[in-house]
């Protein structure tokens, strides 16, 4: 009866060292993909902006290192100037006129804003950034080929109820809806 719990344990302890193994391996996979992102977008990486600054001087308030996460809550903050909608419209290979609906926005009032050098509101600044960095995935997923992508955002997918993933782009919740469909696609998952 002894023998037969040892020889449990040991498969036990084996099948968690080859959990454990994967899981490494992932990070280390997710690890190289995030340094590709980073790379791609022009970022400098958080260790490498981090400089010795005593705690104790003035200085080390103002040049402390400032997350990613916290520049985007910024960037919000702040808004995004109209002509970013322009930018999106030719990362997306579509016309402005069509993305304006996504921004409730009536082709001359947008070119009233774009032309006085108005900013955007907090939730359409918003709307833009998690669309620039769903594009950024999207190209990653299928592989950095963007015809394909922009291909896939305009077919109807069963996985999202039979809509075009380019139609869920008017909320933050269909653009993480697109976002998980993505997910799957790169984790081999039908989507």
């Amino acid at each position: 009866m002894q023998k037969d719990t040892k020889s449990s344990r040991k498969s036990a302890q084996h099948h968690s060292d080859k959990s454990a193994k994967k899981s490494d391996s992932g990070k280390k996979t997710a690890s190289k993909r995030t340094e590709k992102k980073v790379e791609k977008a022009g970022i400098i990486p958080l260790r490498e902006r981090v400089k010795s600054i005593p705690e104790n001087s003035p200085e080390s308030v103002e040049k402390r290192v400032v997350s990613p996460t916290i520049e985007k809550f910024k960037t919000i903050r702040e808004g995004l100037p109209y002509t970013a909608i322009d930018k999106l419209s030719k990362r997306l290979n579509t016309s402005v006129k069509s993305l304006l609906p996504i921004f409730e926005l009536a082709q001359t009032t947008y070119n009233k804003k774009k032309r006085d050098g108005e900013l955007m509101g907090r939730r359409d600044s918003e709307t833009v950034l998690y669309l620039n960095e769903l594009i950024d995935y999207g190209i990653e997923v299928f592989d950095d080929e963007e015809e394909k992508f922009l291909y896939w955002i305009r077919k109807t997918n069963l996985s999202l109820g039979g809509v075009t993933p380019e139609s869920l782009f008017d909320s933050l919740t269909g653009i993480r809806e697109v976002k998980g469909c993505l997910d799957r696609i790169e984790y081999g998952n039908m989507a």
